[in-house]
C-alpha cells in the first residue's frame, strides 16, 4: 500500500560549485551511477516495499484545506486502513461527534463485506499509483543537481540526499490513462544514495494533461504536487508529507479545485498480524489515551 505527508524552514541545503565542476564530476565523486539507473534502481525499492505487508504502523493525519483541518490517527490491518477523526481545526470531538465516530467504526468491524469493499478500493488506488511509481524511470529524463541533507521528517536526518531535475522523455508513450500526467511534468526528486529510497518528489505541471483513475478528465496547466518520505528507524520508511494543488474537469463537464496538505507523524508499528477489529479497539484506547493526556495538561495549565 502506497501510504500516505511535512516544513521548508527546517532544510539545511549543501551548496555545491556546480560552476566548476560539471554534472558528471559530482556523479562520478559521489560514486554514483548515471541518474537514469540510480531512479531504477531506487524505484524498485519503492515497489518493494510497498508490496511488503510484513511492515504496519498506526500514525497520526493533519489534513489541511480550504475548509480548515481535520485531525486522525490510522492503524494499518491486515484487512485494511482504519481512521478514526480526533479533531476539527485542532479541537477535540464533542462527545456527539465521538459516539458517532465510534459508532461508525464499530459498525463497520461488524461488517465482514464492508469491509472487504474498503480493502478492495485501497488495492485499486495502491495500484494505481504504483502503476505511476513504476513508470517515472521511462517517463522522464534525470540529470544531477546538487545535494540536501536530510532532516526529522526528509529522508535519514543529518544524511546527503542527491537531488535529480527531471523533465519528460519525448520518447514515453503512456501505457494508459494512469500514467498520462506525467507526460505534462517536471521537478525535481531526492533520493538517499545509500539506501536507495525516494524521500522526495516535488512536480509541476506545465501543461494540460489527461488522467485515469477510473473517470476520464484533466489537470490544468500549473498543477503541483509533493510527496515527502522519511526513515522511521525500525527499517521502514513512509510518507511525511503531501501537498496538492490542481484544478481541471472531470468528464469535460464538471470542474476540480484540489488544494491539501497532509502531515504525518508519531509513527508506531503495531503487529503485522493485526485485524481490522482490533485496529479498531487500539484506535478507541489510542483516543482515550490522548483525551486523558489534554485532560491533565489543560488542569496544569489552570493550575498556574
Amino acid at each position: 500500500m502506497m501510504s500516505r505527508s511535512r516544513l521548508a524552514g527546517s532544510l539545511l541545503v549543501v551548496l555545491i560549485g556546480i560552476g566548476a565542476t560539471s554534472l558528471a564530476e559530482l556523479a562520478s565523486a559521489q560514486d554514483l551511477p548515471v541518474p537514469a539507473e540510480l531512479v531504477r534502481t531506487t524505484v524498485a525499492n519503492e515497489v518493494g516495499a510497498a508490496n511488503d505487508s510484513s511492515v504496519k504502523h498506526m500514525f497520526r493525519q493533519r489534513k489541511t484545506g480550504p475548509q480548515g483541518s481535520q485531525t486522525r490517527i490510522y492503524v494499518e490491518t491486515q484487512q485494511a486502513m482504519v481512521g478514526m477523526t480526533i479533531a476539527y481545526n485542532d479541537k477535540p470531538l464533542t462527545p456527539q461527534q465521538l459516539q458517532g465516530e465510534e459508532g461508525r467504526l464499530e459498525g463497520l468491524a461488524g461488517n465482514p463485506e464492508q469491509v472487504k469493499r474498503k480493502q478492495h478500493q485501497e488495492k485499486e488506488e495502491a495500484d494505481r499509483t504504483l502503476r505511476i511509481v513504476k513508470a517515472l524511470p521511462d517517463a522522464f529524463l534525470f540529470d544531477y543537481d546538487g545535494t540536501e541533507i536530510g532532516t526529522a521528517s526528509l529522508g535519514r536526518e543529518g544524511m546527503q540526499l542527491v537531488r535529480l531535475k527531471f523533465r519528460p522523455n519525448p520518447g514515453f508513450r503512456p501505457p494508459s490513462h494512469v500514467e498520462e500526467v506525467l507526460v505534462g511534468m517536471r521537478g525535481f526528486v531526492l533520493i538517499d544514495p545509500a539506501s536507495r529510497r525516494i524521500a522526495r518528489i516535488d512536480g509541476t505541471l506545465f501543461r494540460e494533461v489527461g488522467f485515469g483513475w477510473g473517470i476520464l478528465g484533466h489537470l490544468d496547466r500549473g498543477g503541483h504536487f509533493f510527496v515527502q518520505q522519511q526513515d522511521l528507524a525500525d527499517g521502514s520508511w513512509d510518507v511525511s508529507c503531501m501537498r496538492l494543488e490542481f484544478t481541471g474537469k472531470i468528464l469535460l463537464f464538471k470542474n476540480i479545485a484540489i488544494k491539501t496538505e497532509e502531515v504525518f507523524s508519531d509513527f508506531r508499528r503495531v503487529p503485522a498480524s493485526i485485524t481490522f477489529a482490533e485496529g479498531v479497539e487500539m484506535l478507541k484506547a489510542e483516543r482515550t489515551k490522548l483525551a486523558q493526556g489534554t485532560s491533565e495538561t489543560a488542569k496544569a495549565e489552570s493550575a498556574h
